[in-house]
């Protein structure tokens, strides 16, 4: 994806958290986007774990999104996860000014937050909330994929063409999202011009 601005959908999944004498097996996903000769350029991606959690998954969809552009971008980074997005904007800033510290003690995920730091260091990444299965057709999508790895154990094995419209297209076709302006620019998405 060559555009220096890049739009990233993610989510993450978590199967079985009420059990807690099995494994839990979770997916992160993402939806990429880039707005190249007047139309949307997609790519998917996503990983599994057999057991882990809900934000271990959530910090593994940005990992793996943004360590897969080759080249500094602006990236609008797009999640339901308030522990990603306040993590990215605010707790993560402050960690690193205190020596990887809090005052409530120790930082769990510790070694993924360092992790996405780094990758955070490559790009200008513009963190952005949204409310989980509210309607928002990219978000839906990310979730689609990360429920899918979880339960089948898979990996993308990095970026591969996408699968958005035709997943559009199927719900479309059950008379959700018959509103959605697939094919409009990306000056309509969080007053990016």
């Amino acid at each position: 994806m060559s555009p220096d601005t890049i739009f990233i959908h993610a989510d993450e999944s978590c199967l079985g958290n009420q059990f807690q004498t099995r494994a839990n097996p979770g997916g992160a996903a993402g939806l990429m986007e880039a707005w190249q000769d007047g139309e949307w350029q997609r790519r998917d991606y996503w990983i599994s774990e057999l057991d882990t959690t809900n934000n271990r998954m959530a910090l593994r969809s940005a990992i793996e999104g943004l360590r897969m552009l080759n080249r500094k971008c602006t990236v609008y980074f797009v999640s339901d996860s308030r522990y990603l997005v306040d993590g990215i904007r605010q707790w993560l800033p402050n960690w690193k000014t205190n020596n990887w510290k809090r005052k409530g003690g120790s930082i769990l995920n510790l070694e993924l937050w360092k992790e996405l730091d780094r990758e955070l260091q490559d790009h200008d990444v513009r963190p952005k909330w949204v409310r989980g299965h509210d309607g928002h057709p990219e978000n839906e999508y990310a979730n689609y994929l990360a429920t899918k790895a979880a339960k089948d154990r898979t990996e993308s094995g990095g970026l591969i063409e996408s699968g958005f419209h035709e997943w559009l297209n199927g719900l479309r076709d059950k008379g959700m999202y018959l509103d959605y302006l697939e094919f409009e620019g990306p000056g309509t998405r969080f007053g990016k011009g």
